[in-house]
Parts: structure tokens; sequence; C-alpha cells
């Protein structure tokens, strides 16, 4: 990471400044003194080099190792004293910035400083005040010295023109120096970040012990490389939520750094910035070309079978397809929508993308139109979350952001393959038909396999693929009242009662609504010509095999009590042949243990390609 020191800061605090407070590098740390332990370093701006003595009561961030070679330093509070027609600078506090760095600049050591490394230096007596350019003494911490030189009178600073008849600059009040974000960290006092918002979140709001209150955060991304997530509560909102916008530079300080919540910040970062009423944010009105519009780091689609659940990462694909958005309600009550896109890439394999919220209209719609018109996008997404359920996919949340055929290297590639042949290549799902913990994402058994095998048995489920027959179907109970509610970006989902308004009641979530979902809970008999089993297919995977919704078929059973309709609709399907892709997992039901064959997907088969396959495996027999 590039660090830029304070240009000519060694001939300014030579010529008198003692209120810049510069960053600059220690090339060299030496032990002097024989009676008592002082240290000597050798300071560059990247251009020039002078010693510097530290105050004694500093030692200990040299013998900590606090400060070492290489390490950059911001100098707090110092003093450049004339000693035997030499001068030297004493620094009295001091904050370091980056532990260790290479060697910066091609920094040239003058004269001086160089007898000095070669001859014994004596003490210097810092109870002595010393004079500073506005005229008055300025107290230092008193220093213990065995030897009785005195400190001379500093001699005034003489500012640049610029500066002259604008008064003195009053301690700690000049502005804050512009670090890198990579250099904040929470033991220093004063400091200031120049950075691009990436980022906006939703404005939230809680109620706890404490009370009520809102917040919102934003990300931040510096010419360095460096990001960090800057959160606002309550009264600082007021200030900054419509200040702030994504794409803008902003010149932030006087913020505290606290460790980063990892189980709601994703950036590589340790701390996080949390602004106060006395904190500053501007807007720097001056286009940076400096500091990038957005930082990616994006994973194939193959590499998110073997992500964490719940990780954060970034992806870029085509889009293939896209559902429309469809509305839910959240735990709150307030409804939502929902959009389902896929994705591939050239790693082979698809993946699901959950739009919520405002993605679902704003690039959802944007998406909508593209694939309608026949093309198939390049879509970026950044800070996308993980899900495991069936598989694994992809999902928004507040600090996502969707590109939709972004100007990137990655985006320019994809497309080259696409359009060159990618576009007819057989991509394999992670979302449904893949799941994680198989040895292969295919793996194909008969119905009489399942127990001879003992699937299921071992501590992680099996996952497999049987080419079977529907034999019967139950009817009495093949969908359930479920609750509409969001918790967090998925749905409730549980069993809903009737209360006595007539309102469907959770138990779960304790709340009351108008409407209720109705999700398949199917249980079917499937057989194939080793045996037959019971499986149990849930909402997707019952509207693939039924091919109508569970709230029609519930309608027709049970509100419009129109029995015969619904008996053509079951018998319709006896005997109907589906690729089916079980995950088998041993579970207990009360004191009994039973192997469970959930259905994940079903297809219907595709004779054709089954055709292939049934010779392809012949001709492996015949080698």
């Amino acid at each position: 990471m590039p660090v830029h020191l304070t240009p000519n800061a060694i001939s300014a605090i030579v010529a008198g400044d003692v209120n810049s407070k510069p960053l600059v590098q220690v090339l060299d740390i030496k032990l002097i003194g024989n009676a008592q332990e002082r240290y000597s370093l050798l300071i560059s701006d990247a251009v020039s080099a002078e010693q510097a003595m530290l105050a004694t009561q500093l030692n200990d961030v040299v013998k900590t190792g606090r400060v070492k070679k290489g390490s950059v330093i911001q100098l707090i509070d110092y003093v450049c004293s004339p000693i035997k027609n030499r001068k030297i600078i004493v620094v009295l506090c001091l904050e370091t910035i980056i532990l260790d760095c290479e060697i910066i600049g091609n920094p040239k050591s003058s004269a001086q400083s160089e007898n000095f490394a070669q001859k014994a230096t004596p003490s210097v007596n810092l109870e002595q005040p010393a004079k500073v350019g506005n005229g008055h003494l300025s107290a230092r911490n008193p220093v213990h010295n065995v030897q009785s030189f005195q400190a001379t009178v500093q001699p005034p600073y003489q500012p640049p023109p610029n500066y002259k008849n604008h008064g003195a600059i009053i301690k700690n009040e000049a502005p804050a120096r512009i670090i890198p974000i990579a250099a904040l960290n929470p033991y220093q006092g004063r400091w200031a970040i120049k950075a691009r918002v990436t980022a906006k979140g939703d404005l939230r709001r809680y109620n706890n012990a404490k009370g009520d209150g809102k917040v919102f955060s934003f990300d931040l991304l510096d010419s360095d490389g460096g990001e960090i997530r800057v959160t606002c509560f309550n009264a600082v909102v007021d200030r900054f939520y419509e200040v702030i916008e994504v794409g803008k530079v902003y010149l932030i300080s006087k913020g505290s750094l606290k460790p980063a919540r990892k189980d709601f910040n994703h950036l590589k970062n340790e701390w996080e910035v949390f602004l106060e009423a006395s904190s500053t944010v501007e807007l720097c009105p001056d286009e940076d070309d400096t500091i990038p519009r957005q930082q990616f780091s994006f994973k194939p689609i193959s590499e998110i079978e073997n992500a964490e659940t719940n990780s954060i990462l970034d992806v870029i694909g085509i889009v293939t397809s896209i559902n429309p958005s469809i509305p839910v309600l959240r735990k709150n009550g307030m409804e939502t929508q929902r959009r389902v896109v896929y994705l591939k890439d050239a790693s082979g394999r698809s993946v699901e993308l959950t739009m919520w919220g405002d993605f679902c209209n704003k690039e959802g719609q944007k998406l909508q139109e593209i694939i309608y018109s026949g093309l198939s996008p390049v879509l970026a997404v950044k800070s996308g979350k993980v899900s495991d359920f069936t598989g694994k996919s992809i999902g928004t949340i507040s600090s996502t952001q969707l590109f939709i055929n972004p100007d990137l290297p990655e985006a320019h590639i994809l497309r080259e393959w696409y359009d060159g042949g990618g576009k007819n290549t057989t991509s394999l799902s992670i979302s449904k038909e893949i799941v994680p913990g198989s040895a292969k994402n295919d793996i194909r058994k008969t119905v009489s396999q399942i127990k001879d095998e003992g699937l299921g048995r071992a501590d992680k489920p099996d996952w497999i693929t049987v080419k079977a027959t529907i034999s019967f179907i139950k009817t009495d109970s093949f969908c359930y009242t479920a609750c509409p509610l969001m918790i967090g970006d998925r749905q409730c989902n549980k069993k809903v009662t009737r209360s006595g308004n007539s309102k469907w009641v959770c138990d779960r979530c304790n709340q009351e609504f108008e409407d209720c979902d109705y999700r398949y809970l199917l249980q079917a008999q499937i057989q194939d010509h080793t045996g037959l089993t019971w499986v149990t297919a849930f909402q997707e995977t019952g509207e693939e095999i039924l091919g109508v919704s569970a709230k029609e078929l519930y309608m027709l059973k049970y509100e419009e009590q129109d029995d015969v309709k619904f008996g053509e609709i079951i018998r319709s399907k006896i005997f109907d042949q589906f690729l089916f892709r079980l995950k088998i997992k041993e579970e207990v039901y009360g004191d009994e243990q039973r192997v469970k064959n959930t259905v994940v997907k079903a297809d219907r088969v595709n004779y054709s390609s089954e055709s292939k396959y049934m010779l392809d495996l012949l001709s492996k027999f015949s080698r």
C-alpha cells in the first residue's frame, strides 16, 4: 500500500515548525548516553533525513517494539533545539501509524546527522521550558537527566507567506492530517480520511432496554484501497443521513474507532468508525480520480459451493433468466418484493440470486426488460450473502450493490466467453440440484439401494438422484397454512391457525393477518424396478410434481369443494416418471429413528438426455 510522508517535513521542523504534526519514517534507532538510556532516531520525509532524540519518557515505545526501523510515525509534540552548533529534533510525543514498512523514497542525510550518529550526544534537559512561535512558554513533560546541559530557546517559527496575518494557530485546532484508512487505529488522537462512499445502508429503527433508536451505516474506500464502515446513531443520523451519497468523496474526521462487529460488517478492516456530535463530514466538490468508484473481489460460482453460509462475497455472471417479482410480508407486517435471477459463468456452474425489496423494482425490472428483449446481460454483485437452503444461493442485503453490464475487465472476459460458445454450454446449478457434502453432484441410485446401502444413517445426509414413477399421493394433508411474514431475509413459514375473528395467527411471530400462504407438504410413494419408498416434497418441489400451486389445490378441495376436479389433478400425476433428487437423512420422531427422503428437485424425464445417459453406461460396461 503506498504511504505518503509529509513533504518537506524535515526542513520545516528545522526551520522552527512545531504545529504541522508530520508523518515521517524511522530509518535507524540507536541507544545513546552512558549514565541514562536515551534513543536517537534517524527520521525521513522520503527526501531528507535528520537526527532526532526521543524524550526519555518514550523509551518504552522502542523497548516494547512499538517503534522500530521502518515504522511510519506521526510527530505530535516536538521541538528543534541547537546543541553545539547542531540542530537536534527532540520528540516529546508521537503516534505509530504503520509499524512495518519498506523504506520510502531515497532520503539523503545531512552532514550534521552523519556526524551526530558517530559521536556521543549529551542529554537534553527538557525540564527547561521552551518558547514557541507565539512567544508564550509551553511546559514540557519533565525528563530526568544526569548532565547539566540546558536546552536553548526555540527560535520563532516564520510561517509561509500564505499564512501571514492569519494569527497564530492554536494548538490542537489545526486541521487534522489526512491519513490512509489502513493506518487508522483507536490510539490516534486526531485524524482525517478522504474517501469515496461505495455503499449506503437503509435507515433502520430499533428498540432495546435503552429505548427507541435509529441507525444507518455507509462504507468508504480510499485511494490506497483501504475500506472501512462508518456508523451513525440517533441525533448523528439526523445530521448526516441526507448528506451522504453513494459515489461522492468526503473528508471525515473526529470519529471514534471501535472493533468491527463481524456479524454485521464484512469489510476487511478490524475497525469501524462511529461518528459523534463533534464529528465533521465535508463533501469534496472536486472529483478525485485517484479514488476508485468500487472495489471487487469476484469469486467463481463454482467456489460458492464451498463458501461458508452467511458469508459475504462478490460474484459476476451472465443472467440467463429471471422470475417475476412477487410480494411477500415481513415479520413487522410490511410488504416487500422478492425476485429470483439465474447466473452462470465459465466455471461450469450456475447459481440463484434472490433479490429483495427495492432491488426487484430497480435493477430487477431493468434486467427483466433486457432478458425479454432477447439479450443476456452481465451482472456484477457486490456484497451478496450466501445461503444454504437446498444448495447454495446468493441473496441481496442492505449493503449489496448490483451493476448491470459494468465496464470491468472481468465483465468483458465473461461476455467474450459467453458469445464465443459459453451460451451453449451446460451449467450445473449449485442452488437446488447440487448440495454440498456429496462426493459427486449427480449420484444415481435405485430405490432399493437407499435401504441396502444404509443411506442417510451417517452424520451428514446423502444426496442422490433416483429415476422413479409416482405410484401414490396422500391427499388428506397435502399442504398447510403458513405464516407469510419475513424474519430477516427468510419467510417464517410456520403453521398458522384461524383466530376467533377469522384472522390467521402465527404463534411464533405473535401476529395476526388477513391472508396466509399455502405451502406443500406432499407425501408420495415412488417406485422403480427394484422397489418402492416414501418421499416428502415441500413447496417448490410440490409444484414441480403437481403442476399447480398449493393454494389452488387447497381452494379446490376446501373452499370450492370440487372433489371431481381435485381428483383429476391428483390422478393425472400417478405413473408420471421423474428424476428425483433426494436428500436422505435419519431423523428422530418421538423415540423412533426413521430415514426421511426429501425431494430437493423433481424434473420430468427428458428421454433424449436419458437415452444418452444409458448409452454412456452401456459403453462403460462394454469396455
